[in-house]
């Protein structure tokens, strides 16, 4: 067969599939609009298939994990959504490695306009594997953008006319004074900003709450060779991207520099040097009652005002974790003559120069300090590993998020991508990407286990972004650290525990004892739930419970199975009480999903939620 002759089979067999693919889509649409959901359900395949939704159908994040439960979740929640108009977007692509088909489509439902991915397998006739629905817009509540875009400056000659700074002006000073926020963000990161970003857009007021001085300043403050793990393209903002010459991983202060800019053109409302001490919700009157302490500017910094808004909306974009978890040794307190500190709290290593320094911990911030610190010329560091670490190399980790992003997909199109695989069924698809990393650099764990360091890919070896979502910890993406320890260059103690701390050193349950002028404590942090016991109380943290995590029933993701992240960016038990957190990722695209539900509340849209997960409130 010729050259011609093979491009015309190409072309003839991406007609049959884009065909089946239509008529796939079509059919699944007229059932859809029938009400008829055992010809939907059936559709499905039955060994094993998903449905994945955000907000379309469930005004909640969830998945349906079998024929059984889709008709469930159908049963609940058709009539109510009546979805239509479902079309293809673009074409089918197959996905390399694999006999599965998958494109976009789009549709819409009583309230709002969506989008969604399907998944097909099958030889004969197509059936879904997974399906992923998402809520874009609301019907009559779009953004303000595009040609919806404000007029803004009126031309003429309009006498008493107001400049944009004026009317800015009159705005911050209103809002949170004369009125009120519809919604609170406790956190100024990059998670509070984005999500305000969102609101904005929408035409919901929110004030978002920042304790440091000024946005961006949670990067700006950490020690000066900290940097993005994550390459540019999987860390865009919404709205406006980083631009394209910037490195593939940016420095803190670039990052810090961007939020505030972003922030700035964004025009949100953004109080730096305000801290929220406490917060309770009024249940007779459905709204919050937080307390903030604010440092305004021209003011003593040593008096700050007390502040009461009345948000009915409060989200706590505090990160994905709580307060740092410090572990109280014995002699910490009393006798021990050096520094220590928790790793949120270290900022440089050149005071260390000469110094002896011991890093409890062996993941991310563990490895970033020791190597800042070797860097700074201390004496010694030693790195205390009381625990199994994966060790992740960082061209591997920058090739499994970067597929979804580099080639013809768009931003956006590339979040959903992501999203459109189950959490069920992530093991299995990186147990692979595991095994390709042990296998490329297999002298690396070698050398590795040779001095000592206590390697894992996992307890079922699905490797790093397992890890990550079931507890956020236990892993390092390697920008050059492991260097050191495998050089002996950081000194590793590991399969001990820390038993105490004497005057100055740290001593260990192997009996020895590492000198130390410098203990930094890189242990973590408490669940993220610790924030809503501290900010609201205890009761309120238990009824809600545990925050990230999938309940996988491995170490520190304690069951049940919880099929999503738990209380992350949906409904929780706590009324009109939001969590979010993650890294850039998740806050670009889940913000989308949480300021939308806050929007649909404002408007008094009916958003009836299918399925609570059960709640698990043990401390870790």
């Amino acid at each position: 067969m010729d050259r011609q002759e093979d491009s015309a089979k190409i072309e003839v067999e991406d007609d049959t599939l884009q065909s089946r693919v239509r008529s796939w889509v079509r059919n699944f649409g007229e059932a859809m609009e029938r009400g008829d959901v055992d010809g939907t359900v059936e559709m499905f395949e039955e060994g094993e298939c998903f449905w994945r939704d955000l907000l379309a159908f469930t005004w909640n994040i969830d998945t349906a994990e079998s024929r059984q439960d889709i008709c469930c979740m159908l049963h609940a929640t058709l009539q109510s959504t009546q979805p239509r108009n479902w079309e293809l977007l673009g074409d089918a692509e197959g996905v390399p490695g694999s006999d599965v088909v998958q494109c976009f489509v789009t549709f819409e439902t009583q309230f709002g306009r969506c989008k969604g991915v399907v998944k097909l397998r099958g030889v004969v006739d197509y059936q879904c594997w997974c399906l992923l629905t998402t809520l874009q817009e609301l019907k009559g509540h779009e953004e303000r953008a595009g040609p919806r875009r404000e007029v803004g400056v009126q031309h003429g000659s309009i006498r008493g006319r107001k400049s944009w700074l004026e009317r800015r002006t009159e705005e911050l000073q209103a809002l949170g004074s004369s009125r009120q926020p519809y919604c609170l963000i406790v956190g100024g990161g990059q998670n509070g900003i984005v999500l305000g970003a969102r609101l904005r857009r929408l035409g919901v007021p929110a004030i978002i709450v920042e304790k440091n001085a000024c946005a961006g300043d949670s990067w700006r403050q950490r020690y000066k060779s900290l940097c993005v793990h994550t390459p540019v393209w999987y860390d865009h903002l919404p709205y406006i991207p980083f631009p394209d010459h910037w490195p593939k991983f940016a420095s803190k202060d670039q990052v810090g520099d961007w939020l505030e800019a972003y922030t700035l053109a964004m025009d949100l409302v953004y109080w730096a040097s305000t801290e929220c001490k406490a917060a309770r919700f009024d249940d007779s009157k459905q709204r919050w009652e937080v307390k903030l302490l604010r440092k305004l500017d021209g003011t003593s910094p040593n008096k700050p005002i007390q502040v009461t808004l009345y948000p009915t909306h409060l989200v706590l974009a505090t990160g994905m974790s709580g307060s740092p978890n410090v572990p109280d040794f014995p002699g910490a307190r009393d006798v021990f003559q050096g520094t220590q500190y928790h790793s949120s709290q270290f900022r440089a290593g050149d005071q260390w120069a000469g110094k002896h320094c011991v890093i409890i911990g062996s993941n991310n911030s563990a490895h970033d300090i020791c190597a800042h610190l070797w860097e700074s010329a201390a004496a010694s560091v030693t790195m205390v590993q009381r625990s199994p670490t994966h060790i992740f190399p960082s061209d591997n980790f920058v090739e499994v998020v970067s597929a979804a992003y580099l080639g013809k997909h768009s931003t956006a199109e590339g979040d959903l991508l992501l999203a459109a695989l189950p959490y069920k069924l992530l093991p299995q698809a990186h147990i692979p990407v595991a095994s390709k990393a042990g296998e490329e650099h297999v002298e690396l764990y070698k050398e590795l286990e040779k001095v000592g360091f206590m390697h894992t890919f996992g307890e079922d070896g699905s490797g790093m972004i397992p890890l990550y979502l079931r507890r956020g910890s236990g892993y390092y993406i390697d920008v050059g650290a492991t260097e050191l320890v495998r050089a002996g260059k950081v000194k590793l103690k590991s399969r001990v525990e820390v038993v105490g701390l004497s005057e100055r050193g740290v001593q260990l349950s192997d009996g020895s004892e590492v000198e130390a002028d410098l203990v930094v404590y890189a242990t973590g942090y408490k669940p993220m739930n610790d924030w809503a016991a501290r900010l609201i109380s205890e009761e309120v943290a238990g009824k809600v419970g545990l925050c990230w995590g999938l309940g996988s029933n491995t170490v520190k993701d304690p069951g049940p199975w919880q099929r999503e992240l738990r209380n992350m960016w949906k409904p929780t038990p706590q009324a009109n009480l939001w969590f979010h957190g993650g890294g850039f990722h998740e806050a670009r695209h889940y913000s989308l999903y949480l300021a939308l539900q806050i929007k649909a509340r404002m408007e008094h849209i009916p958003t009836p939620v299918f399925r609570f997960p059960p709640i698990y409130s043990s401390s870790l």
